[in-house]
């Protein structure tokens, strides 16, 4: 705090008056009690720094009301939430091939048609079993849910460390591929694929942090675009197939090619069980994303489950066309994918269907910008899934809680914020290589997959019904087929990166068990606490109030002040450490003028200048006799911004939970913020101007309702009718005069609601708008209607969430 020029004096308690030195102490603004607006409406309070660059950055802030506004119709959820599983179609293939033709040489490509056949055997049974999840656990939490539910809480974070793995793979895969997708179409951005990539990560984090609704928007074009181009694709190649009789085929050894074997004899063509298995597992990142519509159930416009079950099969049911589709071309034209990765196995199909015509460039470059459209937003598909899950995990107390709360535009932006920066580690780890993340991705998939099924075996044979038996089948084959692909996985892939996957998932676990281990011995000590009577405490018969004088300022007088208002027998004391002589003595010097203070200062040594360890044996030396409550106040210069904070230590933050570990010892910070001083002295100056709050950025919204009166109009002994928005319900004690009291707000004030009699009444409740009328009078020193007659306007808001921080 800036050295102060001016006298003034300031109350700290009866008896005693100190005088501090300010130009604005003559008129600070703690030193006046503040007088309530006649309608009860607080008083206009600036906006920080940081609201203003969020609101100017992700728009104006959603109220919880609008939640239920954020649903998703079928074509809208298609496109946000399937836009994942869709373009793993463009990789998948390729994948398949990398592992088949340094085997088998060109007899790989009579061999990626029956491959990917099976593979849809297995993506029809996983896409069964979860339509089953969707109905019988429409909460939204796919697997972890399912195994929480059948298997107990500490199962279920198998499937959550998998599937917090699976979300940020497919963060860096589908952007990884999207930029690939890019080059192949301008080799000239060869250079910079990591840069491309976190660009990306970062224009998807912004555009999720504004909400669902834009992020459907957004993607809905990009996916629908994807569908045309992918269908142009196979229909030019059906058409050239049908005049010509046959498609370009490409060379099998160019420079630049995967190396391509020699073919052999054989059912699998010279190819081992083992490649041909894991050829397999490879191109089950097809699959990747089948739990995105499961994991969002709550994001569907109702009816939910019905909704969510059929986008889940017309998600299938496209993925499977095109897979098949891709695979077919790539067999027909030969197309050997590239060891960097560029130009994509998808992009030499579309040159060889579409040719270098006019109109077929037109058709390649919708395709390839189609495609690298979609594998970026196919990104997005995790942006829903993952603070969804990582909510409900957080919920169930395995993650820390502020990741169970909704923000500025109704989402989850800690978990946005968390997945995206874990995506772009990820990136920067694996050089953006998609070859690289492919196996690590599916197998994390997979296990996911295996625990939804087994997790659903367990429902059905709990719960008998009508279907039971093919419930059982459906739900029993999914879980052995994606255990077998996971198993795979885990085998073939271990020495290839796989062995990340199975060192991470039992490290995440354990994590996540500390931290469900930390809540609950928290919850276990607080509940007994709570549990003790109050009578049964005895009450200790002394109280010593002990204010940390570091300085003397405006902050140390408002501690002063707040340090007399908690105690009654006056036993209050200041202290002041000595860290620096000089400054201990003129703080001492001050303190023995005459007239100014009767509030008693120790002068402390502290010869190590560690203050928070004396501060703790002062508070444990008070308390000692076990007859004294000790209460520490601390001043601290509250300051707004990040540049502030950096100019001041947290030395009372750290004495806070210090002294807190002490039995019968408390500590309260008295913060005083110097920025409304300063902001005062600018505007005086003419430096800043005052700045206007638009009604329509009041979070306490008009409730516009013909013939009310706006609340900041009113005045007293005035029959009115008014309306507004109940802002607080106050709840009374079951014992004495019933009371209810509510708070109504408009955008030009606030009334006072008094029901006399009543402990409740349906319908009043935070976020309901309310009709009264009656006589304006006066309760609690605010104006007040007392007991009017009343009509509420518009139910209470439902799902509100939890609030922004």
């Amino acid at each position: 705090m800036a050295d102060v020029e001016q006298d003034a004096e300031v109350d700290v308690g009866p008896g005693g008056r100190l005088r501090i030195d300010s130009e604005d102490a003559h008129a600070p603004e703690w030193a006046a009690t503040p007088r309530a607006p006649a309608a009860g409406l607080r008083p206009e309070l600036p906006e920080s720094r940081g609201y203003r660059l969020k609101r100017l950055l992700l728009g104006a802030p959603l109220t919880s009301d609008q939640l239920y506004d954020e649903r998703l119709g079928k074509p809208t959820a298609l496109a946000v939430l399937s836009s994942d599983v869709m373009s793993s179609c463009a990789y998948a293939t390729e994948s398949i091939l990398r592992i088949l033709l340094p085997a088998a040489g060109v007899a790989a490509f009579a061999l990626i048609t029956p491959i990917t056949l099976l593979l849809l055997v297995v993506l029809g049974v996983v896409c069964l079993c979860y339509r089953q999840v969707v109905q019988a656990y429409p909460v939204s939490g796919g697997s972890y849910v399912v195994s929480r539910e059948n298997f107990g809480y500490s199962v279920a974070q198998i499937p959550a460390a998998a599937l917090l793995c699976s979300y940020v793979l497919t963060v860096a895969v589908s952007v990884a591929a999207g930029v690939d997708a890019v080059i192949s179409a301008i080799p000239a951005l060869a250079p910079y694929p990591v840069e491309l990539s976190i660009g990306f990560v970062l224009l998807l984090t912004y555009g999720n942090l504004r909400g669902i609704r834009e992020a459907g928007q957004v993607f809905a074009v990009p996916t629908y675009w994807f569908f045309v181009s992918m269908g142009a694709l196979f229909i030019a190649g059906l058409v050239r197939l049908a005049v010509s009789g046959h498609l370009h085929r490409y060379s099998a050894h160019a420079a630049g090619h995967v190396p391509v074997g020699t073919a052999g004899g054989g059912l699998l063509l010279g190819v081992s069980v083992f490649i041909f298995m894991r050829a397999f597992a490879n191109g089950g990142s097809a699959m990747t994303g089948m739990e995105a519509i499961s994991n969002a159930v709550t994001v569907f416009k109702e009816p939910q489950v019905k909704n969510a079950r059929a986008t889940l099969v017309l998600m299938a049911s496209i993925l499977g066309v095109m897979f098949v589709g891709v695979s077919a071309m790539a067999a027909v034209t030969h197309a050997v994918p590239f060891l960097l990765g560029t130009p994509t196995v998808l992009s030499q199909l579309g040159r060889a269907v579409f040719g270098a015509s006019p109109a077929g460039s037109v058709g390649y470059y919708s395709l390839q910008f189609s495609t690298a459209l979609i594998l970026i937003l196919g990104a997005n598909t995790s942006f829903n899934g993952f603070p969804l899950l990582v909510s409900f995990i957080a919920q169930d107390a395995y993650l820390p809680r502020p990741l169970t709360t909704r923000g500025h535009r109704l989402v989850y932006s800690n978990g946005i914020v968390l997945l995206a920066g874990v995506s772009v580690a990820l990136l920067l780890a694996t050089r953006a290589n998609v070859s690289s993340l492919i196996p690590l991705y599916a197998c994390t998939v997979f296990t996911g997959f295996t625990m939804a099924g087994a997790g659903m075996t367990q429902y059905h044979r709990k719960h008998p019904g009508p279907h039971q038996r093919r419930n059982l089948a459906i739900n029993g084959t999914a879980f052995v087929a994606s255990a077998v692909v996971t198993a795979i996985f885990v085998v073939t892939e271990f020495t290839r990166g796989a062995w990340l996957v199975v060192v991470a998932i039992p490290l995440i676990v354990f994590v996540l068990s500390r931290t469900h281990r930390r809540y609950r011995a928290e919850k276990e000590v607080l509940a007994e606490d709570l549990a003790v009577p109050a009578p049964a405490e005895r009450v200790l018969r002394h109280h010593a109030v002990v204010v940390l004088v570091d300085r003397l300022d405006l902050s140390t007088a408002r501690a002063l002040q707040l340090a007399g208002s908690l105690t009654s027998s006056g036993d209050v004391r200041a202290v002041h450490f000595a860290v620096d002589v000089e400054r201990a003595e003129r703080i001492a010097a001050f303190w023995r003028q005459p007239g100014l203070m009767h509030v008693p200062l120790d002068v402390v040594e502290c010869p190590d200048r560690r203050i928070v360890r004396a501060a703790t044996e002062l508070a444990a030396d008070l308390a000692a006799d076990g007859d004294t409550e000790v209460t520490l106040v601390l001043p601290r210069r509250a300051h707004r911004g990040v540049a502030y904070r950096l100019l001041h230590d947290q030395t009372a933050d750290r004495i806070v939970v210090a002294v807190n570990q002490i039995p019968h010892v408390s500590a309260t910070i008295a913060p005083f913020d110097p920025t409304g001083i300063l902001r005062r002295r600018a505007m005086a100056e003419g430096k800043i101007g005052k700045q206007a709050t638009s009604s329509k950025d009041d979070p306490r919204r008009s409730a516009m309702v013909e013939g009310a009166i706006p609340l900041g109009e009113l005045t007293y002994r005035q029959r009115a009718v008014v309306a507004g928005r109940v802002r607080t319900v106050r709840v009374q004690p079951w014992s004495g005069v019933s009371v209810l009291e509510c708070t109504i707000v408009d955008d030009s004030g606030a009334l006072r609601i008094v029901f006399l009699g009543r402990r409740s009444i349906a319908g009043i409740e935070p976020g309901a708008v309310l009709r009264a009328e009656g006589m304006v009078g006066q309760h609690g020193g605010r104006l007040a209607m007392i007991n009017p007659s009343y009509d509420l306007v518009a139910p209470p808001t439902s799902g509100v969430g939890h609030a922004a921080s």
